[in-house]
């Protein structure tokens, strides 16, 4: 039988492009099979998957949740399906008459699993091709024209490894979350998600709001003194040596403070006592392994969750190595100085690099971590130039190109000057001391402006010279209790507990703020959050248990290093399983009754103004959310909820009415919605702002179109003949709106300005409302994707080319497969068009 085409598998369709663009010198051509991009050149065929195209789960009498216990998936089988069946067929089409096939997805766990996945698929039609697999860290023509010149095999262990990870994490996440929400009686859409990695993760961040809430802070106070020298005033603060003779700020007695600054106050002179100078060397920091690059991200302002679907479309597109990675040292083939000979023929970098090139000697610094499967984060020496990348992907970029000159420049210098003064009074001599510090070579920092340089100047004195001492200040302080995790450090923390791994961490604290478990940043849990743990330490505390998910981590290297065999670490794991759920059969009503509890803690708003009872959260049979009262049908007052987005409850109460304070869920449109009974008495309250007649009944009945705020938040151009006439027109919610002078000819209608209080931000002129919303409507029709903020028409191409339609199907889409399937575009902002298109 003749053999077709070769055959290349890549992990993602924007990978396959580009290998292929590669790979064929630039004349591959793409055509569709399936619905899926397949890129041809010569004999050869490149095809991307969407990840996992293939997924475990039950069979499908394990389905209904009412008729299987819980207990049941322990043991149940665990079956293989395709997920992405259009990917799938075309995936087999191709492999039937390939004559080899070359697996070319990421190198790591997970990529290793896909791989093999892909593999089973093409083993399925075709058992005699060859079929190889190549691994590089970065998509640059260097690396991927050496790794296909030099293909190997798949690694079967790891592939188990990752294999083993995706049942472990079913059986307990299915099983779990199942048990819980049916003891809760909490079905549906909001059903209590549990997982293996969740429960840990969730108990790290209620443990320390715990701490939190359980900190009894203390006073203390400190005292500062300005002194001078030759008209150069510098800032001092008193100190003093316990009694572990350790030098201290903090008073702890009030009337000793006190008395210390009736004495500062009263003396006008301090004399220099001591003055050292010392030098400090500042040295660069290591490479970035994927928490550190997480950490640094999330200084200049991005979520975990962001920053790595950022760093994963810049290494599809060539420009950074492998961003999920744990090393920190630089591989021995990478050369230093032929990178910054490539970065210095660009245009924002070209005079840092070139002025690092002029080293006799260029030695990189190296962290504590080595490992041999991917480099640290670096860029590689394919340069985009701005105009190719979003801001965003130009500012997380510009990030990685600095992190990897700075590992390559000198360390920076400092000179400390420490002045110690002594103040003498009739009772006691209070010590004074001053730290500056300056910058005497800036060395790394140059190329690096992510960590402070700021100087604190104090001037040359001698011991023994008498400065001028002025505006002594006593100041009143508290303890503060430990700061909540920020993203970066949760991550760190993680790491540290063995709690995941670098390629799920975000993944996990993202499916936290999607579940309503944690909200803000740096995240705080929600009451449902704390009432999950609470019952998970008091019924089966191995849910919560760092140890057990640390373990099973470590299983799962040990598969990897082909010291462990998939059935046996599963088996394992369905016995601790087993004995998590001997304790919570035992304890199933008394479980149920404690969620049931936090559930509608987390619900409950505070007192109903009408009858006293509780007012919750409810939602309507068309799934929008609203206050309702909990002694339903006996009182029926209720107060609308903004239709965006999904409700949680903060922990600030109103202080008028003794209500929670409503955030909305809603992406990147998440907004607080505040107290719901304040907004609807301030809808109430503010006066419509009359437009011009109303087009449907103002010549017959005089009705007029006016800007009115809605009860729940919202506001909308409407008829003041309302409820006899529903003629509305869309408004923003946000920002104040006034008439402008210009008049539309056609409607005769006054152009509508919204401006904002933050006066960065430039006014909107929305114009005639009516002219306004039919340009939309005229949007819609041209395509119904464009009417979600964000879509243009390019990208409402690209959509409807992975099977996105219109808005209803982009609602439903899985973010994670969709966003595989378009160039540029990550899981984050897939999920903010969700969040739109609401």
């Amino acid at each position: 039988m003749k053999r077709g085409p070769e055959l290349i598998i890549t992990e993602k369709d924007n990978a396959a492009r580009r290998i292929a663009d590669i790979l064929s010198g630039g004349s591959a051509d793409a055509e569709r099979i399936n619905g899926v991009n397949v890129y041809k050149w010569g004999g050869k065929r490149c095809i991307g998957l969407s990840g996992h195209v293939v997924g475990v789960d039950f069979p499908p009498e394990y389905s209904d949740w009412r008729d299987v216990e819980p207990v049941e998936l322990i043991s149940a089988d665990i079956e293989k399906q395709p997920t992405q069946e259009n990917i799938v067929a075309a995936l087999r089409r191709l492999a039937r008459n390939a004559s080899r096939v070359v697996i070319a997805t990421d190198y790591d766990r997970e990529g290793e699993l896909i791989g093999k996945e892909a593999y089973e698929l093409v083993r399925e039609v075709n058992d005699e091709a060859p079929v190889d697999r190549v691994r590089f860290s970065s998509i640059t023509e260097r690396e991927v024209t050496d790794a296909f010149a030099d293909p190997d095999d798949l690694d079967f262990d790891l592939a188990a490894a990752g294999e083993a990870r995706q049942i472990v994490d079913l059986m307990w996440g299915a099983s779990l979350t199942r048990f819980l929400s049916l003891s809760a009686r909490q079905l549906g859409e909001d059903f209590i998600s549990v997982g293996r990695v969740q429960g840990p993760t969730l108990k790290l961040i209620v443990d320390r709001e715990r701490e939190i809430d359980a900190f009894d802070p203390e006073d203390y106070w400190e005292l500062f003194a300005d002194l001078t020298k030759d008209d150069e005033t510098f800032e001092s603060q008193y100190f003093y040596l316990d009694e572990d003779d350790t030098e201290a700020n903090r008073v702890w007695d009030e009337d000793r403070a006190e008395a210390v600054h009736d004495v500062l106050d009263a003396a006008g002179e301090a004399t220099v006592d001591e003055v050292r100078r010392r030098t400090r060397t500042d040295d660069p920091p290591a490479p970035f392994n994927t928490t550190q690059f997480i950490r640094a991200a999330s200084g200049v302002g991005y979520s975990a969750q962001r920053a790595m679907s950022i760093a994963e479309d810049l290494y599809t597109a060539g420009y950074i190595t492998y961003p999920r990675t744990d090393n920190t040292v630089y591989p021995e083939d990478l050369e230093p100085r032929d990178l910054l000979d490539a970065l210095s023929s660009g245009p924002r970098f070209g005079d840092d690099a070139a002025s690092l090139l002029e080293a006799d000697e260029i030695e990189p610094t190296a962290g504590d971590e080595e490992t041999t499967d991917h480099p640290p984060i670096h860029p590689t020496d394919e340069l985009p130039s701005p105009s190719d990348l979003s801001e965003d992907e130009w500012e997380v970029y510009e990030l990685v190109v600095r992190r990897f000159l700075a590992t390559v420049a000198d360390a920076a210098t400092w000179e400390h000057l420490r002045v110690v003064a002594t103040v003498h009074g009739d009772d006691m001599d209070p010590s004074l001391k001053a730290n500056g510090k300056r910058l005497v070579d800036p060395g790394y920092h140059a190329v690096y402006p992510y960590r402070s340089t700021s100087e604190n100047y104090v001037p040359d004195v001698t011991e023994g010279e008498s400065l001028a001492l002025t505006d002594a200040r006593l100041e009143a302080k508290q303890t503060q209790p430990p700061r909540r995790y920020g993203q970066s450090r949760l991550i760190e923390t993680m790491e540290d507990m063995g709690i995941g791994t670098k390629a799920t961490r975000h993944d996990v604290i993202q499916k936290l703020y999607d579940r309503g478990y944690i909200e803000g940043d740096p995240p705080r849990p929600t009451r449902l959050a704390r009432g999950v743990v609470e019952a998970s330490e008091e019924f089966a505390d191995r849910i919560v248990s760092e140890e057990m998910t640390a373990q099973l981590e470590s299983d799962m290297a040990a598969i990897a290093r082909g010291e462990a065999t998939l059935e046996e670490v599963t088996d394992e794991s369905r016995e601790m399983l087993e004995r998590v759920f001997e304790g919570l059969m035992e304890s199933r009503e008394a479980l149920g009754d404690h969620l049931r509890e936090s559930l509608k803690a987390d619900k409950t708003v505070g007192p109903c103004p009408e009858c006293g009872e509780d007012l919750v959260i409810r939602r309507s049979r068309n799934g929008s959310y609203f206050v309702g009262c909990d002694g339903y049908p006996d009182c029926e007052y209720t107060l609308p909820l903004p239709s965006t987005g999904k409700p949680i409850l903060l922990d600030e109460t109103c202080p008028d009415h003794g209500l929670s304070d409503v955030k909305m869920l809603a992406g990147r449109k998440t907004f607080v919605h505040g107290c719901p009974l304040c907004a609807a008495e301030a809808a109430d309250e503010e006066p419509d702002l009359v437009v011009g007649p109303c087009p449907e009944c103002g010549d017959e009945e005089g009705g007029e179109l006016a800007i009115k705020r809605l009860r729940s938040g919202g506001r909308l151009v409407g008829c003041t003949r309302y409820p006899d006439c529903d003629y509305s027109l869309p408004m923003p919610r946000r920002g104040d709106a006034e008439l402008t002078d210009e008049t539309c000819e056609e409607h005769d209608l006054p152009g509508i300005r919204i401006t904002y209080e933050d006066a960065d931000r430039e006014p909107w002129d929305l114009g005639c409302p009516i002219c306004n919303y039919r340009e939309y409507q005229a949007r819609q029709a041209g395509t119904e994707l464009e009417t979600v903020d964000g879509i243009g028409e390019k990208t409402a191409e690209k959509l409807k080319d992975a099977g996105v339609e219109d808005v209803s199907s982009l609602k439903d889409a899985e973010p994670d497969a969709l966003a595989d399937q378009i160039d540029g575009v990550g899981v984050d902002t897939v999920r903010n068009w969700q969040a739109d298109a609401d």
